[in-house]
């Protein structure tokens, strides 16, 4: 019995889906049973929280394998799925950590999923450790200030990075969580190709049928107060500040070659991922859906 946490968010749902069409054994752990209203009907579901240690003895019983994937910015949540996975007998780990704990030195980011790894590491139980660079759903970061006049910001300036469909991921930790050979391994997720992130939005341009503004950002703290204009707490602001001055830093970006390693294709692309997701787009554009022309008023 498999047992997912995270199952709600882009590579939890796709996960999902892919264990579902693959026809394994599966349950969920679920907070609001509303947000997984739209998650395959055969996923067992169970209500709790890795916050709450006291409710999940129900979700771990049973399971042998877990797909680990913590919220927030602490370790509390991994020192609780840890804690019921032991008392539970769980033999495998698949963990959702990240590229950033690579860093020297390591980032603020990295210095957060580095000690979910140690606990990981602790426990006892083999684990494998799934550390993907930025997502390709980042671009959905964009849509308030399309709908506000069309533009998108540019923190990262000449920086590059190699983006990673979410749906590259899920297929990596399905993999992972279904076939032997991958206890104590540890793999690095990239997508194939590295672009800036005007180049990123000539793609997006290019797939909706639009020309899109970039406005550079002068410094990553001007594009902090932007993104949380109420402000951001004091450790996350400072730690998004240090990433993007980071990525401003890298004109080369990080890419390997796992996924395909791994799954004996190559990872989907951002044009392709930008061409799934182009009505999204269109829309706060205010472009009808579909075509490349000026929302009709009926």
């Amino acid at each position: 019995m498999l047992l997912l946490t995270g199952a709600t968010g882009n590579i939890g749902r796709e996960l999902v889906r892919q264990l579902d069409a693959q026809g394994a054994e599966f349950r969920i752990l679920v907070r609001d049973p509303d947000r997984a209203a739209g998650l395959p009907g055969r996923a067992e579901r169970i209500v709790g929280d890795l916050g709450e240690p006291a409710t999940l003895p129900p979700a771990f019983d049973g399971a042998d394998r877990l797909f680990l994937l913590p919220s927030g910015i602490g370790i509390d949540h991994t020192r609780h799925a840890l804690a019921a996975a032991r008392a539970a007998g769980v033999r495998h780990i698949v963990h959702l950590s990240s590229f950033n704990v690579l860093g020297d030195p390591m980032p603020a980011m990295g210095r957060w999923h580095h000690e979910r790894e140690t606990l990981v590491r602790a426990c006892g139980i083999p684990a494998t450790f799934l550390r993907p660079g930025g997502f390709m759903t980042n671009a959905l970061d964009w849509l308030p200030t399309l709908r506000e006049a069309g533009y998108v910001l540019d923190p990262a300036g000449p920086g590059r990075y190699a983006p990673i469909d979410p749906e590259d991921i899920a297929a990596v930790a399905a993999l992972t969580l279904t076939e032997d050979g991958h206890r104590g391994a540890e793999y690095t997720l990239t997508g194939a190709e590295t672009f800036t992130l005007a180049e990123q939005v000539g793609v997006l341009a290019a797939a909706v049928g639009t020309g899109i503004e970039v406005r550079p950002v002068a410094t990553p703290a001007e594009a902090v107060r932007f993104r949380f204009p109420g402000g951001a707490p004091p450790a996350l602001a400072e730690a998004l500040v240090e990433g993007f001055t980071r990525m401003r830093a890298d004109t080369v970006g990080l890419r390997t070659d796992t996924v395909e390693r791994l799954l004996a294709r190559k990872p989907r692309t951002f044009a392709d991922w930008c061409t799934a997701h182009a009505d999204v787009f269109r829309r706060a554009l205010g472009i009808r859906p579909g075509t490349s022309g000026p929302e009709s008023s009926g």
